[in-house]
């Protein structure tokens, strides 16, 4: 009676104490009603949560449940495990960069793709390499010469076989075709759709190196097209014969839809093309820039549904190509959000990073100490190129280097710092022109610092990230503590299993059925020489494997050894299966054979060891385990349910 009163008594105290929304609480620890529900309309199964009494009760057994554990987790200190820190600070860096970005920028940039797609652009180009942190002063100087030689009258194509290191279009004289948005990257898209028809850019450059861009013809957009098509190949390796072979062959199924064959009997036929014959030869919708040109220009130069080309010669061989389908471009609605995917994932969305990277700057008072960089810009670039210490970096040389390099939200960020952040970067080798390689290093410094501060500050000011990480944190974390008194421990408490497997042997047991090896042979021939071994006293089954199996026929036969049960085995008769005999073979519906050599038959249930059963016991001692465990929680951490508040959540 005393006790009674006593937990009467505290759960008054605790709901007076605290909000009259508080729903339970596990252990002295409130839960309110909103996070509940929050939780349980996310999780509910159909888009309707149920909020019967039946229903909610339930839930709210399983999430007081997943409350204890979470907390049982916390107070062992699992998130300061490191392989769980590394997992959140990855997934936290994923998921904050769908908000490190500034929408109204995403927006404007979704707008103009959009906008730009409604135009084909013919380009030619001629790129001078130079990857981040190489010497661009050489690249930049070659291109800006090349780019005067043409103002002066050089013939661009010509010009660009000669000198172009882009190998794609080196023989076509930096030809690239007709492209649209979305087909290059962002800087190269700018400047071509920003140079008129017939016009050259100037230098420009991309992460590639530096270019310019030559613009041959603009035209409206074709949308896309989808076809059907026959390919005779032509492999190099044939020769001229194979290209004199292809084309009689073409010619060939020319001729016989010309005189009435369906299309679809000339791609059985004749098409070399294995991914889509057995689609009568039809290929995905396609527009410009994603397939050969000659191809795409006949494709789009059919006008009729059902219309046939001439044959066409592309790299892979000749097609003949049959019109199924034109779609003009769709409207903005329709496409937005397949573009908005498009311009996450492409090198204009680093514009809007960075845009919202320059707005926390600038809210967090950013500012950047030149003479410091400049000091750590002067010493890198003293490290030797050859030597014993070639290009070596040790971030020891600096850590007297103690002036700040740049300053964020009042905090400073020194030469020292930078020079740790570039050793764990550069694994203490620094490769190329030492001043260039280590300014975009100082780039990817600041950007990293930035992003840092951006994502911690995300976890208190945007509720949506931070109920985003709390449950990928408490999910991590539950994971690791049902490895620990569950699943783990069910495989490695050994003694414990087999306490358990004594304990419930009378489950584990074989239905009535034999022991033996289970022999399927791959056609009669091979039957025939499996029974002629077998035939021989004590052949054992890895010779009899060896002796059929070679590298030129390495399925004649598979065999299986183990103990069969007759209900679930229906390879052969149960009657033919004796004790000590071969059974005669039973030819199955793939055309093998299937014959059994029987060691010992049994007729009524026998024994499973711990090792024939050791799937299933390991399955329900996990499960013995956790019904344990979720009792041990439940007592620790005792629930107290506020009967009011809940009754307001129920609608029958």
């Amino acid at each position: 009676m005393r006790k009674l009163a006593l937990t009467c008594l505290a759960s008054g105290i605790l709901f007076s104490s605290v909000s009259a929304q508080t729903l339970f609480s596990f252990g002295g620890t409130p839960v309110s009603k909103q996070e509940f529900l929050r939780v349980y309309e996310k999780n509910s199964l159909n888009k309707k949560p149920d909020f019967s009494e039946p229903a909610l009760r339930e839930y709210l057994d399983l999430y007081s449940l997943f409350r204890m554990k979470v907390q049982e987790a916390d107070q062992q200190h699992l998130d300061t495990l490191p392989s769980i820190e590394h997992e959140l600070d990855n997934y936290r860096k994923q998921l904050a960069k769908n908000y490190l970005t500034d929408d109204e920028v995403t927006n404007k940039l979704i707008k103009e793709a959009y906008d730009r797609m409604k135009e084909e652009i013919h380009v030619q180009h001629i790129l001078i390499m130079s990857p981040l942190g190489s010497d661009t002063l050489v690249a930049y100087n070659k291109i800006d010469s090349i780019y005067k030689a043409i103002q002066k009258g050089a013939d661009f194509v010509e010009t660009a076989k000669a000198v172009t290191e882009d190998r794609g279009s080196k023989e076509s004289g930096g030809d690239l075709g007709y492209v649209t948005a979305l087909q290059t990257v962002y800087p190269f898209e700018n400047v071509m759709y920003n140079t008129p028809k017939g016009k050259v850019s100037a230098p420009f450059r991309t992460q590639f190196g530096y270019h310019i861009v030559k613009v041959v013809d603009r035209r409206p957009a074709r949308g896309e097209v989808k076809v059907a098509h026959i390919m005779v190949a032509t492999p190099k390796s044939k020769g001229a014969e194979g290209e004199k072979e292809a084309k009689r062959r073409i010619d060939s199924a020319m001729r016989e839809l010309k005189s009435g064959v369906p299309f679809e009997q000339v791609v059985q036929k004749y098409s070399d093309d294995k991914f889509s014959r057995d689609k009568n030869g039809e290929l995905q919708p396609f527009g410009v820039g994603h397939v050969a040109p000659s191809f795409e220009e006949a494709a789009f130069a059919l006008k009729n549904p059902g219309d046939i080309s001439q044959p066409v010669r592309t790299d892979y061989g000749y097609h003949i190509i049959k019109l199924i389908e034109k779609y003009p471009l769709q409207p903005f609605d329709s496409m937005k959000t397949a573009i908005k995917k498009k311009v996450e994932n492409d090198s204009r969305a680093q514009t809007a990073r960075d845009i919202f990277m320059d707005k926390i700057k600038e809210r967090n008072g950013f500012k950047e100490y030149p003479a410091a960089l400049n000091a750590m810009l002067d010493k890198v670039a003293r490290i030797p190129d050859t030597g014993k210490n070639a290009n070596s970096f040790n971030p020891e040389d600096y850590k007297n280097m103690t002036q700040p390099v740049f300053s964020l939200a009042g905090k400073n960020y020194t030469q020292s710092d930078l020079a740790s952040f570039a050793f764990n970067l550069t694994h203490g080798r620094l490769n190329g022109p030492k001043r260039a390689t280590f300014s975009d290093i100082y780039k990817l410094y600041v950007n990293s610092v930035v992003n840092d501060f951006e994502e911690h500050k995300l976890v208190e000011e945007n509720p949506d990230f931070k109920n985003l990480m709390e449950e990928y944190r408490d999910g991590i974390m539950l994971f690791e503590l049902m490895d620990r008194n569950v699943w783990g421990k069910a495989s490695r408490d050994s003694t414990g299993l087999e306490t358990f497997y004594n304990s419930h042997k009378n489950k584990y047991m074989w239905d009535p059925g034999f022991v033996g090896s289970v022999y399927r042979f791959k056609n009669e021939a091979a039957l025939k020489e499996g029974q002629k071994l077998l035939a021989k006293k004590d052949m054992k089954d890895e010779d009899l494997v060896k002796a059929l199996n070679s590298d030129a026929k390495p399925e004649e036969v598979t065999v299986q050894h183990g103990h069969y049960e007759f209900s679930k085995f229906k390879d052969v008769p149960e009657a033919s299966i004796v004790k000590g005999k071969v059974t005669a073979p039973v030819k199955t519906p793939d055309g093998k054979y299937v014959v059994v050599k029987v060691e010992d038959v049994y007729k009524t249930p026998t024994q499973k060891s711990l090792d024939d059963a050791r799937g299933y016991v390991v399955a329900e001692y996990q499960d013995y385990l956790e019904k344990q465990w979720n009792e041990q929680m439940r007592q620790k951490y005792r629930v107290i349910v506020n009967e009011d508040v809940f009754k307001s959540m129920v609608k029958n």
